[in-house]
């Protein structure tokens, strides 16, 4: 009994770390750290992202819980939902997918890459990112209501989230530096325990048949992508993680609102 606990202690303590990195990285709430975060703590701390995406949808759900207090309509308070969102990530993710898709709109390898490191949107990013945008608010707006909306939320960014330590352990670093190539691979733990959070959460969300047929197409779009980016760039970055996480939001989200009467 007095072995077990200073290693009960540990553990939650490890747990509350991974937990504290998550929020960093992938939210923009100032908690205090000693140390600036690395490539390997978000490695290590991967596992943790589908939580870190249930608070994000979670807040979302209150953004639209308020606008429908106020007697604002479905479209407006789904927008506010969808905007609630990128204010706590700080649109880390959709600078990923349009830097992505900018990227892979270019010439060579280098060119694309290159493209990518590049602030300015293009084009292709621009696109992409108002569908992200479009679809996203669309799709909470037509389910009408604060119970179905804060499920839908909360399953596609959990869900999203879950597959991002999937793409960095099974898809090499395009690049020898950079915030993917310094993280290596999540190990195949953290790989394991990210998928099964966020399915638990999608089924929790949207019920069994909804969360298979989601699951589905994150793999689909997850396979997608690893062949995109392995002919197109030679392999990941953090862009193109951004990418894959608005991919699986939207997928989970036209998944949620599918066959509805």
């Amino acid at each position: 009994m007095t072995e077990a606990r200073p290693l009960a202690e540990a553990w939650l303590r490890s747990v509350a770390g991974d937990l504290k990195i998550g929020v960093l990285f992938a939210t923009r709430f100032p908690l205090p750290h000693a140390a600036p975060i690395g490539g390997a703590d978000i490695a290590r701390a991967s596992w943790a992202l589908p939580v870190i995406g249930l608070g994000v949808g979670a807040l979302g759900a209150l953004a639209y819980w308020v606008a429908c207090y106020f007697g604002l309509s479905h479209l407006v308070g789904a927008a506010l939902a969808v905007a609630a969102t990128l204010a706590t990530t700080g649109c880390l993710h959709e600078d990923g997918l349009a830097d992505t898709f900018d990227g892979l709109g270019g010439g060579s390898r280098e060119r694309k890459l290159e493209i990518m490191r590049d602030s300015r949107i293009g084009t292709y990013g621009a696109c992409a990112l108002a569908l992200s945008l479009l679809l996203r608010v669309a799709a909470l707006a037509s389910l009408a209501g604060p119970g179905p909306v804060a499920l839908a939320l909360i399953a596609a960014h959990a869900g999203a989230r879950a597959m991002l330590p999937l793409f960095l352990a099974w898809v090499p670093p395009a690049r020898p530096d950079g915030l993917s190539a310094d993280a290596g691979r999540p190990s195949l733990s953290n790989v394991v325990l990210a998928g099964l959070l966020g399915f638990v959460v999608m089924l929790a969300s949207l019920g069994t048949a909804r969360s298979f047929a989601a699951l589905v197409l994150l793999l689909v779009v997850l396979g997608v992508m690893r062949r995109l980016c392995l002919q197109q760039i030679g392999g990941q970055t953090g862009d193109t993680i951004g990418a894959l996480e608005q991919l699986g939001e939207v997928v989970i989200l036209l998944t949620a609102v599918a066959d509805r009467t």
